[in-house]
Parts: C-alpha cells; structure tokens; sequence
C-alpha cells in the first residue's frame, strides 16, 4: 500500500458533517442562528435569548460572518450599529435547527418547559427527510455512505 492509500485508510473519515461542525457545531453559534431564524438581528437581543457572553458571541458572530452564514448590517451610523442577518446558507441552517429541536422534545426529557416551534399555519413542526431522487422518507436502514466528493469550486445558489 502507498503512503497516500495508506494515509487515507488511518485518517478519520471526511465528510460533510464533520466539515459542517467546523463552522456550526459550537453551542453559542447555534443559538445565534436561532435566535436569527426567528427574527431576531440585533446583539443584545441576542446576547440575552441566548445566555452567551458579549466577549463569547462576538467571536461566534465574526466566525459566522467571516464563513459566510451570517452578514453585519449597520442600522446606525453615530454611534455605529449593527443588525446581524442570514445569508442564504444561514437560513439553510434553520430545518437542521428545527430537527435538533425535534430530537431533543424525544429524547432529552425533563420538567422544563422549553419552547415549541410551530409552522406559520400554527401546526407543530415534525421534520421530515425525503430522497430528492425517489421520494422515499429517510429511515436510518436507508443511509448508505457514498463515495468521496468534493464541493469545491461549486455554487451551491446553481445546484450546480
């Protein structure tokens, strides 16, 4: 075996949800990006729907700005102000937030009282994966690991 085979065979398996944790796996930044999701742009506002510290958030919102899931808005010039907002690969973010939420009603059960999240029609929200292929409902038996890809150099506004 090459050094390379080798190296490939040893090495932890890439994916794109190790590649997406890079940027969303952190507690503060996933709050941030609920917060967002529900209408929410300003950074006190966000600070305390969140718990997180000024110090804390601020790097999370530079981390998030700087990969393009969020944009800085100034709404105020003396003394400068910003809104923080979704860019299309934030507000891409919120099905996974809404599944998060799904799981954790199921499996991390207590006596406090969270949140529900609701469609605007006033229903409960119960995500659901679908093959884009064949329309079937993802069941956890279904997933398969496909071969290794890379997104690089693609935009993903095309589909392309």
């Amino acid at each position: 075996m090459n050094k390379l085979a080798e190296k490939a065979v040893n090495a932890p398996r890439a994916c794109f949800i190790a590649a997406g944790l890079d940027v969303l796996g952190e507690r503060w930044a996933l709050l941030a990006l609920r917060e967002m999701s529900l209408g929410v742009h300003r950074f006190d506002q966000i600070a305390r729907n969140t718990g997180a510290s000024r110090d804390i958030l601020t790097d999370r919102l530079r981390m998030l700005e700087n990969r393009g899931v969020i944009e800085r808005v100034q709404y105020s010039e003396r003394p400068a102000r910003y809104e923080y907002h979704l860019t299309t690969s934030g507000a891409e973010v919120a099905p996974i937030l809404i599944s998060l939420a799904a799981w954790s009603s199921t499996w991390m059960r207590d006596e406090t009282p969270r949140a529900s999240y609701r469609h605007s029609c006033g229903a409960d929200l119960k995500p659901v994966v679908l093959c884009a292929e064949c329309g079937e409902e993802f069941t956890p038996g279904s997933l398969l690991l496909g071969p290794l890809v890379s997104s690089a150099g693609t935009d993903p506004a095309s589909g392309q």
